[in-house]
């Protein structure tokens, strides 16, 4: 098993939904503390380590990865003890059946539970072809007798539902499947910056750590920039590849230089920057349109205007128990994060806002 094989496991395995973050929050803490001079939190529970700099006037410049993976949250409890839930993220229905999960009561007692499904058996004589099931009508199932029998385990609407999922290595090696590399690809990012540059001198004031609750709706992107007012901000996060069905995003081909998304497009000098930046320093990259945001598109509109990007790398099947990315493009992407933060002086700044 290699560092960072193992390094993966351990940050794929926490779970922590939208909200309720506390988990990787803690992990969080526990690896930067060491490697930073403090470490402060936002309002929504973001969690941030400071290096300062001994320059005059260092830009300040927020690095942020999000902490929340997708799941759900029990809506309602029936009378036969099964549980109906609203969903936290996006997710495609067609994944969510037939799958094991774990639910968190509010003292912390952790409950199997699995998504139910139809069987064939039952759909003999009614015309046999199964239809698309709303999220919202999908039972999820702990074996309990009844009602009563699952609220004398504790759970109660408003429990997360956190899918259940261990991460292996593909029999070649070079990738992994789990579930949450959308956004722990992100995490172990910022905790491996941190520790990078741990003892480092820079040419900037770096916020460098996790916001929360992402995947619905880039909220604490909000929280987090407007609070350190940042001139630059990079968001650490995970795309869907499209290598298997012929569009854009491949595995293993290295880091995103992501040019657009429905919620933000890259300024020029950025994209410069970026480029000028990964030649230099021999990173392998790809061009990536993508079709959704990260939190980029809501820090970017801060504070009269933030120049904003995304450094990240795909995988494949994310938003689902297992997906599939390389950790090759982990390293790419971890060494052109260092390249870009080592150069990130007030002369660098000033020319990537220059217009």
């Amino acid at each position: 098993m290699t560092d960072l094989f193992s390094k993966i496991k351990e940050v794929t395995e926490i779970s922590a939904i939208s909200a309720h973050e506390g988990p990787v929050r803690t992990y969080l803490r526990e690896k930067m503390t060491p490697h930073v001079d403090e470490m402060v939190t936002d309002g929504l529970g973001g969690l941030f380590g400071i290096k300062h700099s001994s320059v005059a006037d260092a830009p300040r410049v927020l690095v942020a990865s999000h902490m929340d993976e997708v799941g759900f949250l029990v809506s309602e409890i029936k009378p036969d003890g099964t549980f109906r839930v609203v969903e936290i993220g996006g997710w495609n229905p067609l994944v969510v059946s037939s799958q094991r999960f774990k639910l968190f009561t509010r003292e912390g007692r952790e409950i199997p539970v699995i998504s139910g499904s139809v069987p064939p058996h039952f759909l003999r004589g009614a015309g046999g072809t199964p239809t698309l099931p709303q999220v919202s009508d999908i039972v999820f199932d702990g074996g309990f007798a009844n009602k009563e029998e699952a609220e004398s385990f504790g759970i109660r609407p408003g429990d997360a539902i956190v899918p259940d999922s261990s991460a292996i290595l593909t029999a070649n090696g070079k990738n992994v499947i789990s579930k949450s590399w959308d956004n722990r690809y992100g995490v172990l990012m910022v905790s491996e910056l941190a520790q990078a540059l741990s003892g480092q001198s820079l040419g900037n004031e770096l916020y460098v750590g996790a916001n929360v609750q992402e995947e619905v709706g880039l909220r604490g992107a909000h929280a987090s920039t407007t609070k350190f007012e940042p001139e630059l901000f990079f968001a650490v996060d995970c795309s869907p590849a499209g290598d298997v069905y012929g569009g854009q995003g491949a595995i293993g081909d290295g880091t995103l230089i992501r040019f657009f998304d429905p919620g933000h497009l890259m300024l020029p000098n950025m994209k410069d920057f970026l480029l000028t930046t990964a030649e230099e320093a021999g990173i392998k990259y790809q061009y990536y349109c993508a079709k959704g945001g990260t939190d980029a598109g809501a820090a970017h509109l801060q504070n009269g205007g933030v120049p904003s990007t995304t450094i990240g790398v795909c995988a494949r099947y994310i938003h689902s128990h297992q997906t599939l990315y390389a950790m090759d493009d982990f390293l790419q992407a971890q060494a052109f994060l260092q390249a870009i933060v080592k150069k990130l002086d007030r002369s660098t700044v000033d020319l990537i806002k220059n217009y």
